[in-house]
């Protein structure tokens, strides 16, 4: 069976919600639960072999020296300045020609690698697979529209049941021999439409909530 075994988490964004907090620190560290947000996400990988790879922008220099006090880092990618996809054509890892388990650091989840993985495999290793949550209320975002698991269109004001979440599989060397450059997610999904290349899981199985302001960070915080 087909073991993703490479994970990058996006960990560039300034978290321009989350000031004053993100005025000192990247969004990425904000203290959650006795460690941090992206602290939390990297216990999923401690005892794993996966190799952790995770992007860095905004106080990029606070993040590495963070992370590299993490041994289950295997690389740190510089995106300073940059879009949310723009690593994928101009990094190392545009020659990654494998799957890639790509995370968000305020996802709040409990992560299911069993799921991802038997799905991904399911829909024949498509080029890039959404892993798909059901809408929650103050969270913003696109639903996703699809047939037989082929996206059509993905929008926020045509409401489906599913809703993305963030967390996605794909394959950056695919998708650099199928499409052309650009910086943002939403911009290769698009391409990536065109081509009915982008495909979705069955609804995530697990608890999921995003991490955008202050408001949300205390909540949940103090949930159990």
């Amino acid at each position: 069976m087909l073991k993703i075994q490479d994970v990058l988490i996006l960990a560039a964004g300034r978290g321009n919600r989350m000031r004053p907090l993100t005025d000192q620190m990247p969004k990425a560290m904000a203290p959650f639960k006795g460690d941090t947000l992206i602290g939390n996400t990297l216990k999923n990988f401690k005892e794993s072999e996966y190799r952790v790879h995770v992007t860095v922008g905004y106080k990029g220099g606070m993040l590495a020296n963070y992370l590299l006090t993490h041994n289950v880092i295997t690389s740190i990618h510089n995106t300073s300045g940059r879009d949310n996809a723009w690593w994928i054509f101009n990094t190392l890892l545009k020659n990654h020609n494998a799957p890639l388990l790509i995370l968000t650091c305020d996802n709040v989840t409990d992560l299911d690698l069993h799921f991802i993985e038997s799905e991904y495999l399911r829909l024949g290793q498509p080029t890039c697979m959404l892993v798909p949550v059901n809408p929650i209320v103050g969270i913003e975002g696109d639903y996703i529209s699809d047939t037989d698991g082929v996206v059509d269109l993905l929008d926020r004001n045509t409401k489906t049941d599913k809703y993305c979440s963030g967390i996605q599989v794909l394959n950056p060397y695919k998708i650099n021999e199928l499409i052309e450059p650009c910086e943002n997610f939403y911009d290769v999904w698009l391409q990536l439409i065109q081509k009915s290349e982008l495909k979705t899981s069955s609804i995530y199985p697990k608890s999921w909530f995003s991490i955008d302001s202050l408001d949300q960070l205390q909540f949940h915080e103090n949930q159990p």
